[in-house]
């Protein structure tokens, strides 16, 4: 079939464009102007340490990211799967049942530690009401304005809603949109247990997808060319029937100068530090409530990097303005108040995605697939209708970009017979 397309950027949106063109027979090249492939979820090189440039968490409703893994070899055990459990360092936790939906998920909240009573039960309430409403407000508001209207702004707001909105939408509560939280709710502690489960990679984000989706595309006979740059996009399209752009939205007006889009962004930070190798978490991901760290990850637990640790920020916030010497110590002395007996860090890095993520606001306004140029489409978290710019939301828009470029081609071959 003579079907040529050509993909720009090999992060996991590109990727998953990619894999889905070559499934279906298309002549796929892949351009990456980086190193290795992955885009915003990648395997970096700094101070002489191999990290990811961010630690993400998945959700097992993250049904086309784990479809795609399979159908590119990825290991089973190259994530960790547990149920759904929120543990802090100062004892609340939560932690939802499997039963059938919603009772896993009422009875979880019911059994949760370090909340009244009263908190339990109005949070079972809440989930009642937001299934009653189909996950769905007509009118969209702030997820703090959502959570006040329902009285969820106590201990279980600052334990568990606010953390979950800004760990999947990577904006604060006061502006972060409703809908787009809701819409995490419903398919996850809304939906079956397993739904719900975490899914914490053991390997690098590289290794993760990405590098998996290179060999298997080049065994198919695709090109993936990383350390190339597109510079001119009428000269790709020249070339080939499609282009799928997926690249960061703050990249496109290089390639599409009439690109009329414009996105606020929010930054993710993630400070690792390597203790001794004996050095544990409790858990292979703790919650620290008040300070500047959100999550810390045990990565020995995790990728076998023993004694290191991962403490993420999401979201902007004060740390912003620290030097990452200051901002280091900081966690470290977060990290430190919760476990006892903490000796200093060997070695410490700070990786800041400050693009990491659009800002998921209630006057978000996302474009479609179609670029406005014949023949180019757009992949990328930025692009999908409903969820929050996560690794899910990346590989749908992929696949939905392919699936169009091949149906339009499909059309006009159908309507221009050779």
């Amino acid at each position: 079939m003579d079907r040529r397309v050509a993909v720009v950027g090999a992060g996991y949106a590109g990727m998953a464009a990619a894999v889905t063109l070559a499934g279906r027979g298309a002549q796929v090249t892949v351009f990456e102007s980086g190193p290795v492939p992955g885009g915003r979820a990648r395997r970096v090189t700094t101070q002489g340490h191999t990290l990811d440039n961010g630690q993400h968490i998945l959700a097992g409703a993250y049904a086309t990211l784990f479809s795609l893994m399979r159908t590119v070899g990825v290991p089973s055990d190259a994530v960790l799967r547990i149920p759904l459990e929120l543990r802090y360092a100062d004892g609340f936790s939560f932690r939802a049942l499997y039963f059938p939906a919603p009772f896993g998920l009422l009875a979880g909240l019911l059994l949760a530690r370090g909340l009244p009573w009263s908190e339990r039960v109005g949070a079972v309430r809440f989930m009642l009401a937001l299934r009653r409403q189909g996950f769905r407000l007509a009118e969209d508001c702030s997820v703090s304005a959502l959570l006040e209207r329902h009285a969820q702004n106590g201990r279980i707001g600052h334990y568990l809603w606010k953390p979950l909105c800004v760990s999947a939408l990577n904006t604060l509560p006061e502006s972060a949109s409703a809908n787009v939280f809701l819409a995490v709710l419903r398919d996850t502690l809304g939906s079956d247990a397993e739904a719900s489960d975490l899914i914490l990679p053991r390997v690098d984000l590289s290794r993760l997808f990405p590098e998996p989706a290179t060999q298997w595309l080049r065994a198919k006979g695709a090109e993936v060319r990383c350390g190339t740059t597109v510079r001119d996009l009428d000269a790709l399209r020249s070339e080939h029937q499609a282009v799928i752009l997926a690249v960061g939205p703050h990249q496109l007006k290089t390639l599409l100068p009439d690109f009329a889009e414009e996105f606020e962004y929010q930054p993710i930070t993630t400070c690792y530090l390597q203790y001794e190798p004996r050095t544990r978490l409790p858990v292979p991901m703790l919650g620290l409530a008040d300070g500047l760290v959100q999550w810390v990850f045990d990565r020995g637990a995790l990728t076998g990097e023993k004694g290191l640790f991962a403490a993420v920020i999401s979201a902007q916030g004060d740390h912003q303005q620290m030097t990452q010497e200051e901002l280091a110590a900081t966690c470290h002395r977060e990290i430190a108040a919760a476990i006892p007996g903490l000796p200093a860090p060997q070695w410490s890095s700070v990786i800041a995605e400050k693009r990491a993520t659009i800002a998921v606001t209630t006057s978000l306004k996302r474009p479609g697939i179609e670029a406005g140029r014949p023949g180019v489409y757009l992949a990328g978290d930025y692009t999908d209708p409903e969820y929050p710019p996560t690794l899910e939301a990346a590989v749908r828009s992929g696949v939905r970009a392919a699936e169009r470029a091949l149906t339009n081609q499909e059309e006009s071959d159908h309507d221009h017979p050779k």
